[in-house]
């Protein structure tokens, strides 16, 4: 039985172990940072960038240990595909940045250093460009707006006769029973009037609804809660 221990390591120098680790930590601390000076939203995350600069490095690991084996890449995928991750993405650019460091540790891992570098240099100038001109911004602000009514009568109409008021266009989303049928919660979407202000239809509202609470969420297009 041939008990000896083959050391594969020295199919890459230490050099290029130093190399392509550090390179990635460079450029993924980079995305890091551009991620954090261009997020606009309530939900930054610490842990979620350093989680972005580990990645970069272990995608570069990943592509070492790999190199040009297909047998080592299949039996990584199989590894890698019993991992399931729980959080949720609030934002659709933070998959988009989580790509960018795997694309990156990916161009560091199998040494085109150059590539990974331009590459880079490239997609975070045009992050910051997007960010800095406001590119692609729809300036339509639309409010939620949620009342609750007495279930023992049909509050439809009047609510909309409100509604005509006060906003520019609105539409029911749902209708839904609360509180053991003691209340009937209707649920809009609403474009204020330039002239209304959002305190001049909650009151208008309670007038009619007998004092039942009225909730206007404003931004929710924008804003991640």
């Amino acid at each position: 039985m041939d008990l000896n221990v083959q050391d594969l390591s020295g199919t890459f120098s230490v050099g290029d172990i130093a190399i392509a680790l550090a390179l990635s930590f460079v450029l993924s601390a980079a995305i890091g940072w551009v991620y954090r000076a261009t997020h606009r939203n309530v939900s930054y995350s610490q842990s979620y960038v350093q989680t972005l600069v580990i990645l970069g490095m272990i995608i570069s690991l990943i592509m070492l240990v790999v190199g040009s084996n297909i047998a080592r890449a299949f039996a990584l995928v199989g590894a890698l595909s019993v991992i399931r991750f729980r959080n949720a993405i609030k934002e659709t650019r933070d998959v988009g940045f989580i790509f960018l460091v795997m694309g990156i540790g990916m161009a560091c891992g199998t040494r085109f250093y150059t590539l990974a570098v331009v590459a880079t240099v490239a997609i975070c100038l045009a992050v910051v460009v997007m960010q800095r001109f406001n590119w692609f911004h729809l300036n339509v602000q639309r409010q939620v707006v949620k009342i609750q009514v007495p279930a023992d009568e049909d509050y439809t109409n009047e609510v909309q006769d409100v509604l005509i008021r006060h906003t520019a266009e609105f539409e029911l989303v749902s209708m839904e029973s609360i509180r053991g049928g003691a209340l009937t919660e209707l649920l809009y979407t609403v474009k204020l009037k330039k002239a209304t202000e959002p305190g001049d239809l909650i009151a208008a509202l309670r007038e009619r609804t007998f004092g039942q609470r009225v909730t206007i969420l404003t931004g929710y297009d924008q804003t991640d809660l």
